[in-house]
């Protein structure tokens, strides 16, 4: 029999009964749809939420400055105008720096200078000093005045910013009349109310303070901490350059805080969401092999009469077992195409519901439907053979 008749015959065969075809088809359809959604939804997901961690997580490069020991003479190792270099590195967006101190974590602050009996309006809150450009350093934003500029630094001015929730325990909503707030003796005028902290939000419940003022009336001197914002892809590089433009040649003193290799994030998050529905897949697609093999033996059952008919032509065993191989071959490679062409229409109806950015593998498109083709040879294996075993004799006798 020629290459070309076994083709002919398989597809007629096939669609001899179209019907019954399709039902086959199915369940190969079917897990191969659910295999391209489970990959194409978790890469997609993964890429998502690394995306968001991207957005904060992957551009935030935070340096611990360690305190000067007391009673020392060295200047700290960082100065408070040393931001300036750290914002002329490649790929920096903003910068501020922030002094804090254990005596000063833990103030009674009050939002008047009388003592009642009962009067609950003192707070303990912490007491901090930042530069000027604090906002975009913790990327919030003023829900009420100003916050201090470098004018009022240097004039060492008694003022204070609040953050939202140190506001709201004070009871300050507005900063148009000046209220004051007192601690440790000394009166600080409220300019602004600092909210939407996405960095340091334990910033919400403090007081800022200029920090010529912290000095002068709280002795909160040395820089603790500098807070960095880059761009997209650039938090290693700053990571390593950052300690070098903050303390020259003690740049191994400082501690550099950076974000991790967002990569290991994405394949985890794709591996874990793999790993919980791509058992879906698989047995969807063992299901269609079942089917595929059951439907291919109770094909061999009715075609007896054929299958003797052929063998007494001269069909060899080989020839008999190739085309009904070849039959279930086709009904898998079909269900295959079709499988994955609805899993990649499904993952894209999917990312544009959810204003995500699909994320597809163009090698498990393509190789969706050899997979298909692949289930559909394994499950034809034992109706072929079983034709093939078949003598011309029996089979033209059997009522067919």
């Amino acid at each position: 029999m020629d290459p070309r008749d076994l083709w002919t015959e398989a597809l007629a065969g096939v669609l001899a009964r179209p019907v019954r075809s399709a039902l086959t088809t199915l369940g190969t359809v079917l897990g191969i749809t659910t295999l391209v959604i489970t990959i194409g939804v978790a890469s997609t997901a993964g890429n998502q939420i690394v995306g968001r961690f991207d957005a904060l997580t992957a551009t935030s490069v935070t340096v611990t400055v360690p305190p000067v020991p007391a009673g020392s003479d060295d200047k700290p190792l960082v100065d408070w105008s040393e931001t300036d270099a750290v914002r002329r590195l490649a790929g920096v967006d903003s910068a501020a720096t922030l002094a804090d101190s254990p005596l000063t974590n833990s103030v009674q602050v009050r939002s008047n200078d009388v003592k009642a009996p009962g009067d609950v309006s003192g707070q303990t809150l912490a007491v901090v000093a930042a530069s000027a450009d604090l906002p975009a350093g913790v990327r919030g934003a003023m829900t009420s005045g100003r916050f201090y500029d470098t004018g009022d630094i240097g004039r060492r001015a008694q003022v204070a910013v609040l953050g939202d929730q140190a506001a709201r325990l004070l009871g300050i909503s507005r900063v148009q009349d000046s209220p004051a707030i007192f601690f440790q003796g000394q009166s600080y005028t409220v300019i602004g109310i600092l909210g939407g902290i996405q960095r340091e939000q334990r910033l919400s419940t403090a007081v800022i303070l200029p920090p010529t003022t912290a000095a002068d009336r709280l002795g909160l001197h040395d820089v603790t901490r500098v807070l960095i914002n880059t761009a997209l892809g650039a938090a290693q590089q700053v990571a390593r350059q950052a300690p070098i433009a903050l303390a020259p040649g003690q740049e191994k003193s400082l501690t550099v805080v950076a974000p991790a290799d967002m990569s290991k994030a994405r394949d985890g998050v794709q591996s874990d969401v793999n790993g919980l529905f791509l058992v879906l897949g698989l047995v969807s697609l063992v299901v269609g092999a079942i089917g595929i093999a059951n439907v291919t033996l109770v094909t061999v059952m009715e075609r007896v009469g054929e299958i003797g008919l052929r063998r007494a032509l001269g069909a060899s065993r080989r020839q008999v077992a190739g085309q009904f191989l070849l039959e279930s071959t086709m009904i898998g490679l079909l269900g295959g195409i079709v499988g994955a062409a609805l899993g990649i229409a499904v993952v894209v109806g999917v990312a544009v519901f959810k204003e995500w950015t699909p994320v597809l593998d163009m090698n498990l498109a393509l190789g969706a439907p050899l997979a298909g083709a692949l289930v559909g040879l394994l499950a034809g294996l034992y109706p072929s053979l079983r034709a093939a075993r078949m003598e011309p004799v029996d089979a033209l006798r059997a009522p067919s």
